[in-house]
């Protein structure tokens, strides 16, 4: 049974972003980088200010993960790089589907033993996309092929677990995963939204092991149990939710990032805060963010 909730939510940050995406906790600097895909920027959120800062990293970006001291990981259009949070300065570090000029990255997360895992996607939503996997001795690998849109991953509590959403297909995967060699296998769906007038975006997963999912198009984020059924759906004044994380001092507090892009003048004005960042504060702790190492 689903429950339908109006947590008390806070717009935290009017960003008015295009393509507000992959948010991250910093607990060691108590911050939120997220990212504007289309506007090439990542930005730094303090919210015990209010402040917030972006670097302008010169490309579309689609994911980050942080990799050490005053350093993120990126992915960006067709390459991985370095971004020194000081200075601004991009460091490449690898080209990846240069051939492939209808493709771009989007979305991705490291895991516990400090590898960066980061899709891509189609442009006109073909199956040419796939899913790799960046590991600290310099290695890629393939982990997936085939793929629409690769969105929204994350990890169960207990490591034993890799989720995997493509986006188009209104699908949640589950892959059985092992955690000393990488390795994912045995595909299953998760949750199939087919049928559904919304699509599931980034996704970040609490101690409980529930997967929360922001619903593009959806007005939402919904809740999904380790069974894959719906258990709580909370409404967003935003048709566009993009993606979550957990933050703050105690992993409690949900940070919603949302998008702008293309919507009509008269979706605008019924979305009003479209492109700015949300939290809210949930009974239920996240997991912490993983490093790149």
């Amino acid at each position: 049974m689903t429950e339908i909730l109006q947590y008390p939510l806070h717009n935290v940050l009017e960003a008015r972003a295009r393509l507000g995406e992959v948010p991250i906790w910093d607990a060691t600097q108590k911050l939120l980088y997220w990212v504007d895909i289309y506007n090439h920027r990542v930005h730094q959120f303090h919210p015990a200010t209010g402040n917030n800062t972006f670097f302008d990293v010169g490309d579309v970006v689609g994911a980050i993960a942080i990799a050490g001291k005053n350093r993120l990981i990126m992915a960006l259009r067709h390459h991985l790089a370095f971004l020194n949070t000081q200075t601004g300065v991009v460091t490449p570090i690898l080209e990846i589907e240069a051939d492939l000029p209808d493709n771009r990255f989007n979305d991705g997360k490291c895991d516990s033993q400090g590898r960066f895992w980061f899709g891509s996607m189609h442009s006109l939503e073909q199956p040419q996309a796939s899913l790799y996997r960046y590991d600290p001795d310099g290695s890629l690998h393939v982990m997936e092929t085939g793929l629409t849109i690769s969105n929204g991953l994350g990890w169960s509590p207990d490591q034993k677990t890799f989720y995997l959403t493509d986006s188009p297909q209104q699908k949640i995967y589950a892959y059985d995963f092992n955690l000393a060699t990488g390795s994912i296998s045995d595909r299953r769906i998760f949750v199939d939204l087919t049928g559904e007038s919304f699509y599931p975006d980034g996704l970040t997963i609490d101690s409980q092991g529930h997967i929360w999912s922001a619903m593009w198009d959806g007005w939402c984020v919904i809740r999904f149990n380790p069974q894959g059924e719906e258990i709580l759906r909370i409404k967003l004044p935003v048709q566009l939710p993009t993606s979550c994380t957990f933050g703050g001092e105690d992993l409690q507090t949900l940070y919603i990032t949302t998008a702008s892009v293309g919507l009509s003048q008269a979706e605008i004005e019924k979305s009003f805060y479209s492109g700015d960042v949300f939290a809210l504060q949930t009974d239920v702790t996240g997991l912490p963010a993983y490093n790149f190492k």
